[in-house]
C-alpha cells in the first residue's frame, strides 16, 4: 500500500499555526489519512493534577481526515495501530503538533507494531521546549534512523 498519514493533534486547544493547517489540509488529499484529537479525561490522563493544564474537552480536528481517532494522553489509542495494519500501509508520514512528544509517542507505538514511521518535518511544530520540532526530529532519527525524517516536500516526492 501506499504511505498512510498521520494527522497528530492538530485541533484548536493547541492553537496551531495557520501555515501548518494551511500545509496539511493541502497534503491530506494525496495519501489515506488519519487523525488524532486529544480530549481531557482526567481518569485516564493526569493532565489536570500533574501539569495544571487540560487540552479542550470536545475539541474536533482541524483538518479533515478519512478516519479520526480520540486519544487521552500521549499515545495514539491501540485502535489506530490496528487500523494502519489493516489498511497495509509500509510507511506511516506523522505530522503534526508536538514533534518531541505526542508526535514522537505515536512514532514509537508505530514502531513497536513493526511499521515503519516517519516524520514530515516541515508538517510539524515541537512543544514549547523547542517550537521549531528540532529536538523531536533528532530524537526520532536517532530512535528510527536517520533516513526516517523528510524536511520538505521535495522530500516526499523522491523518496
Amino acid at each position: 500500500m501506499p504511505d498512510l498519514l498521520l494527522v497528530i493533534d492538530v485541533q484548536p486547544s493547541f492553537n496551531p499555526p495557520d501555515w501548518l493547517v494551511r500545509g496539511i489540509t493541502a497534503i491530506v488529499p494525496t495519501l489515506p489519512s488519519i487523525a488524532t484529537v486529544e480530549r481531557h479525561d482526567e481518569t485516564v490522563t493526569p493532565f489536570q493534577r500533574q501539569l495544571g493544564w487540560t487540552p479542550g474537552p470536545a475539541d474536533e480536528p482541524l483538518i479533515p481526515t478519512d478516519r479520526l481517532f480520540v486519544k487521552h494522553g500521549y499515545l495514539p489509542p491501540p485502535a489506530l495501530i490496528a487500523q494502519v495494519i489493516d489498511q497495509g500501509a509500509d510507511r506511516v508520514l506523522v505530522c503534526g503538533i508536538q514533534a518531541d512528544t505526542c508526535c514522537l509517542a505515536a512514532g514509537f507505538a508505530l514502531f513497536d507494531a513493526g511499521l515503519q514511521p516517519t516524520l514530515l518535518k516541515w508538517l510539524t511544530v515541537g512543544s514549547s521546549l523547542d517550537p521549531s520540532g528540532g529536538l523531536g526530529a533528532r530524537l526520532w532519527q536517532h530512535h528510527f534512523g536517520r533516513d526516517t525524517v523528510l524536511y520538505g516536500p521535495e522530500d516526499l516526492a523522491t523518496d
